[in-house]
């Protein structure tokens, strides 16, 4: 494109707005030039790492978790545009789940970070202040499960003895998994670490399983008239990297630190972590028409 084919595109693009020009064009004179450090924001992101002790060390554990937070959410911006994305050809769900599937990979192989990168002693002294905060209070967690599959498929094998005949979405989230984290089923008594999350959040979750009912991943395939082999491989793939092998790196990092020298831990969040981290507790799968009944039946091993 010429120089005149340029300013003639630009000048189309503003009238089509019902805009001027002729603004613009001035207002671009008195343009700064952008830099790398203002476009990324460099110097606000490397201010955010507040500690609560000073041991050197949980700056690392800060920063580690702020970058799972931004893998979390690049995967919830490609989750969100195949749930709300109409007729997508299957090239687009191919891409995006080669994508999903290598974030995925990277919160995996990070853990290395968490497990030999920090000093097991500092992290068992400072981690006491960071009662009683808690990874489980990651809401992207829980949007990219909303975004990706029923809420059914968020009840464990206990959850749903409990539900009724015919649940609905308030049964659902009384039931769901991740609130055995913290809840004395019996008791009906809540951890402090749940009962600030679910105030936090629970209502914006709730508002988002609505929202995306009949559109989350799981049931976007379903109304494929025939979804490729490769993409349902593609699917299965993403399902066990993040139910299955992503939970048990975490849950053998916990143990690092929390159980390796025969020291049974709590977290800080007062979860069984134990238990509740391994993904045969958890039994999340966001694709469960796409396994065998043995499958199934050995989901975590």
């Amino acid at each position: 494109m010429n120089q005149d084919d340029l300013i003639q595109s630009i000048n189309e693009k503003y009238r089509n707005l019902g805009e001027n020009p002729e603004t613009y064009y001035a207002g671009l004179l008195q343009t700064k030039p952008i830099t790398y450090w203002d476009y990324i924001q460099v110097d606000t992101l490397l201010t955010l790492q507040k500690t609560r002790t000073d041991f050197k060390d949980e700056k690392i554990f800060v920063m580690y978790h702020q970058v799972t937070e931004l893998t979390l959410k690049m995967m919830v911006h490609e989750i969100q545009q195949l749930s709300e994305g109409e007729n997508l050809s299957i090239d687009v769900w191919l891409t995006k789940l080669d994508r999903l599937k290598r974030y995925t990979r990277m919160l995996i192989t990070s853990f290395d970070i968490m497990k030999d990168g920090m000093s097991y002693e500092d992290y068992n002294i400072f981690r006491s202040a960071l009662t009683p905060a808690s990874g489980f209070q990651s809401a992207q967690f829980r949007v990219l499960e909303l975004y990706t599959t029923r809420l059914k498929n968020l009840i464990n094998s206990k959850g749903r003895e409990r539900l009724p005949e015919n649940p609905d979405l308030e049964d659902y989230f009384d039931n769901i998994y991740w609130k055995d984290a913290g809840l004395n089923r019996e008791t009906k008594e809540s951890s402090l670490t749940l009962r600030l999350f679910v105030e936090k959040y629970e209502k914006g979750f709730k508002q988002l399983a609505r929202e995306v009912q009949g559109k989350t991943l799981e049931e976007r395939v379903e109304q494929m008239e025939n979804p490729s082999a490769e993409l349902l491989e593609k699917l299965k793939q993403f399902d066990h990297f993040y139910n299955v092998a992503w939970p048990i790196v975490h849950l053998d990092t916990a143990q690092h630190f929390l159980d390796s020298k025969g020291e049974t831990k709590a977290a800080t969040g007062g979860s069984e972590w134990k238990k509740y981290l391994h993904p045969k507790y958890q039994q999340r799968k966001f694709f469960p028409n796409l396994w065998t009944a043995e499958e199934l039946a050995n989901w975590g091993e």
